[in-house]
């Protein structure tokens, strides 16, 4: 004959089995509740503006992720401070996967050995996935006589403080491509900030700066329109989608590599499924042959990679950049 529990366990009993149950219920409601992501529109800030390289990596996989994942992604842009107004914006913003980012390498790599900033780089954002490496080109305005390397290296040493080059505002990698060149060759070029690519790019086209340390997917259209001149790659090899541009390391220019790089990030307490699942659709849009083909031949070299790898490259990444500002002595201001 089977026991019943005596009338002194039996409240007990009935007390733990009404908690086991309880908490099954709760994390079958978690799980389906992340399950369940998107359910709502999805909004990827960009912190800088309109016709950037970042904006155009952006629009280009926004339309295959809101097809992956069923729900409108919206490209928002919020120039200014180097991304840091993009920054502030998502991370007052729920962390449930609705509210996302692009990151760059001066808003993660570049900004925390600037400044004290109203967020942790290393802490309060995820990193998600790295979309893609792009190693700078240089182009000049094609009213100048300048057709390469030498004979940009030459015609700054010549004219001493009279060659200026644009960037999408202070401390981001555009700024930091003119000083390390600086640093390399000895060379005196004045860097004038601006609040993104696509205001620096229109001062550049009108003659009004001589320079930029650009992203091919931003600039090259302007090259082949012969507005302006594509100097060489900075890089240790020619890019596979622009064969044809020239390195620095091939006009004698050593140990110029500033590589820039694209990625997208979550707010810290985005769930972890959720993280998983966004790095997982964006992959699989890298993988897709229009947009690899798309983004090769504008010069990018595809990552796509997991969290985890995207953390590890940003330490490497942070203490290459540190030591270029601590070398040229640069501050925020």
């Amino acid at each position: 004959m089977r026991r019943l529990p005596s009338p002194l366990i039996r409240p007990a009993f009935l007390k733990l089995v009404t908690v086991c149950l309880s908490l099954a219920a709760a994390s079958a409601n978690a799980t389906t509740g992340v399950e369940a992501w998107p359910t709502r529109l999805i909004r990827i800030l960009v912190g800088f503006s309109p016709g950037g390289s970042n904006d155009i990596v952006a629009r280009l996989i926004a339309p295959k992720l809101a097809e992956a994942l069923g729900k409108q992604v919206l490209i928002d842009n919020r120039p200014g401070a180097g991304g840091n107004i993009a920054a502030d914006t998502m991370l007052k913003a729920p962390a449930d996967g609705h509210t996302l980012m692009i990151c760059t390498t001066g808003m993660l790599s570049i900004q925390p050995s600037l400044q004290k900033m109203s967020y942790d780089a290393q802490t309060d954002i995820v990193p998600v996935s790295l979309i893609a490496n792009t190693p700078y080109v240089a182009l000049v305005n094609a009213s100048l006589p300048i057709h390469n390397v030498k004979e940009l290296i030459a015609y700054a040493k010549a004219n001493p403080g009279k060659l200026n080059y644009a960037s999408s505002g202070n401390g981001t990698a555009g700024h930091l491509a003119g000083e390390m060149l600086k640093l390399r060759t000895g060379v005196d070029i004045v860097h004038v900030p601006y609040k993104g690519t696509g205001q620096a790019m229109a001062d550049l086209l009108g003659g009004q700066v001589s320079l930029i340390f650009d992203q091919p997917i931003s600039s090259l259209q302007y090259a082949k329109s012969g507005k302006l001149r594509v100097l060489g790659v900075a890089a240790a090899h020619r890019l596979d989608g622009l064969p044809e541009v020239p390195t620095f390391a091939e006009a004698g220019v050593k140990d110029f590599e500033p590589v820039a790089w694209t990625g997208i990030c979550a707010p810290k307490g985005t769930p972890a499924l959720v993280v998983a699942r966004l790095q997982k659709e964006v992959q699989q849009v890298l993988r897709q042959p229009d947009i690899a083909q798309r983004l090769q031949q504008d010069g990018m070299e595809i990552v796509g990679n997991s969290p985890e790898k995207f953390r590890d490259f940003l330490k490497v990444d942070r203490q290459k950049w540190a030591g270029v500002i601590k070398a040229a002595n640069i501050t925020a201001n």
